[in-house]
């Protein structure tokens, strides 16, 4: 079924679940019953459902339909009429020059002697003396489409989508309407509409003051009577609202039965049923302190310990009376402590604060693990197991905090402390040492490195002058057999030239020519003298007269000095 009307016209969108506890009441065990054709009857009833209001034929009680509200009006002054009562329907008909005007899409309202008299046509409808209003007077007019509209004992009521009106008979019998509306009227008593109410924004929201996790919303419609002699009144609750986020739920109570109400929009009009507790399906986890606990040697110690869980049956949790998982878990983690840590020394509770699921032990042989292998392999199991009683599976536990109380605790913590105290102090120390020596030992490298820079300089300059006079020595060596090479080619071009010229002057036959060769050797000695050199005729010849050869030999030694500078340049 995609809808069902449960716990008393609460109406459940989507499956039922299997897991309720279903109320055999007379219409269950008659819908139990097979069918003449063999076939199986329908779905059990939950908590005894009751029949939708407006599938129930009533008198003067029309359901708005696919004609709208006109139609619906209709309908219901046909049966006033068979009934033998006047018509609804005005039959008064519109003009358009004067009257009272009634628009498109509204209709009029006439108080007809204190019955009601609708017009549904548009236009105007004049007074008199034009038109009939005698014991009549106009009572306005109202929008087709609104909500509700009550006049004179007529009802009308129409809810959109996440609308539901809460409305009383005249047998003061509470009915709730949703995704449609109806028309009707009271001739004796009214149906009073007392609330209209949006199930997508309940007022009221609902939170796991543990988790602090939003359980779900709700909202509750009262309606006011009167008691004693009609001056007093009280206001008493009539419907229920409920809007259950997704992967929660309801607990619904019906004298000793309960019943689970799933996840959506709900509301409940039986004041049988009551609703008894939301709860979420979903993961939660909180911490959770401890009372008193006392070890072997009755030291007093209160532990902060972690808890992860999911509910996963809400009907177990709420028969065994716990408004929530966390208390169930409390009273039963209190209960399992109180005797892990009855077995235990204070001794060996100071050196461990917490489970680590992580941790594998070889063999157990320490002392300091005799916390933690008692909490992982008791508290753990012991707890899980005692959760699924109650519908509850733990998913993790650990120990957070713990704090010893009393003397003995206190001088204990003392000694513990002074113990740490030396515990750092001896830490310091070796820290301090290891630094000296990773200084020292830092040191030590970095004057082996400049040892090694300093050889690798040292080698490096001396391959430098190595090299050096290797390449002077080599130079020189070099330049001496050049220098040998050139002088032995400038000697045997000079004996060249001296055989040559011997060879061309040996072949010179001429007289003349062998004269003035001679003159040209004599003019290259006295030149050879310099400018500077005087010349002494040492014969006669020379003393008498012979100034004409003085001059010519000072000229040609002139002339063999600026040759020989000549030769000089060229060279």
């Amino acid at each position: 079924m995609d809808s069902l009307s449960v716990a008393g016209a609460t109406t459940v969108i989507g499956d039922l679940e299997d897991n309720g506890v279903y109320s055999k009441t007379d219409a269950y065990r008659k819908n139990r019953q097979p069918s003449s054709s063999g076939t199986r009857g329908p779905a059990p009833q939950r908590f005894g459902d009751n029949l939708d209001y407006m599938d129930e034929k009533r008198q003067y009680f029309v359901r708005i339909g696919e004609g709208g509200l006109l139609a619906a009006l209709e309908k219901l002054d046909q049966e006033l009429v068979q009934g033998g009562h006047q018509h609804l329907l005005s039959k008064k008909k519109p003009i358009t020059w004067a009257g009272r005007e009634v628009g498109l899409g509204q209709i009029g309202k006439i108080n007809h002697g204190g019955q009601p008299k609708i017009i549904t046509k548009p236009g105007r409808y004049p007074g008199f003396p034009f038109g009939n209003w005698w014991a009549r007077s106009f009572g306005g007019t109202n929008e087709i489409s609104e909500t509700v509209i009550e006049f004179n004992g007529l009802t009308v009521v129409q809810v959109s989508q996440n609308q539901a009106a809460v409305v009383s008979d005249p047998q003061n019998q509470v009915f709730v309407i949703k995704n449609g509306g109806f028309v009707a009227l009271a001739l004796q008593g009214s149906y009073d509409v007392l609330s209209v109410v949006d199930q997508t924004h309940l007022p009221n929201r609902i939170i796991d003051h543990t988790t602090q996790a939003v359980l779900g919303y709700t909202h509750e419609v009262k309606m006011l009577s009167r008691t004693g002699n009609g001056v007093a009144t009280q206001e008493y609750v009539v419907a229920t609202f409920l809007d259950i986020p997704a992967n929660n739920c309801a607990i619904l109570q019906k004298g000793d039965e309960l019943e689970i109400l799933p996840a959506g929009q709900h509301y409940i009009t039986n004041p049988n049923i009551t609703l008894r507790k939301l709860f979420t399906k979903g993961e939660c986890q909180t911490e959770m302190p401890t009372k008193d606990l006392f070890t072997r040697d009755q030291v007093p110690v209160s532990l902060t310990i972690y808890l992860k869980w999911q509910l996963i049956e809400p009907l177990k949790l709420t028969t065994h009376g716990y408004e929530t998982p966390y208390d169930a878990l409390r009273d039963k983690a209190q209960s399992i402590l109180t005797q892990i840590i009855a077995h235990l020394d204070y001794s060996s509770m100071v050196k461990q604060r917490s489970i680590d699921p992580n941790d594998t032990l070889d063999d157990g042989s320490d002392p300091s693990t005799a916390f933690l292998d008692a909490l992982r392999s008791r508290a753990m199991d012991d707890l899980h197991n005692a959760a699924l009683e109650y519908g509850i599976v733990l998913k993790d536990l650990a120990v957070i905090d713990r704090q010893f109380k009393g003397d003995i605790a206190s001088t204990m913590d003392k000694l513990t402390t002074r113990a740490l105290q030396a515990q750092v102090e001896a830490a310091n120390v070796d820290r301090e040492n290891s630094n000296k020596v990773k200084k020292e030992q830092g040191a030590l490298q970095v004057a082996q490195v400049q040892a090694s820079v300093r050889k690798a300089n040292a080698d490096a300059e001396a391959y430098a002058v190595v090299a050096n006079a290797k390449a002077r020595a080599e130079a020189l060596q070099i330049d001496a057999t050049a220098r040998a090479e050139a002088t032995r080619l400038s000697a045997r071009a000079a004996a060249d030239a001296i055989r040559l010229k011997s060879s061309a002057d040996g072949e010179v036959t001429d007289v003349f020519a062998r004269e003035m060769e001679m003159r040209r050797i004599e003019v290259e000695r006295v030149a050879a003298y310099g400018n500077k050199a005087v010349f002494v005729p040492t014969t006669a010849e020379g003393a008498n007269g012979g100034i004409q050869n003085a001059m010519t030999m000072g000229y040609a030694a002139g002339l063999g000095n600026e040759m020989r500078k000549e030769v000089v340049q060229l060279q």
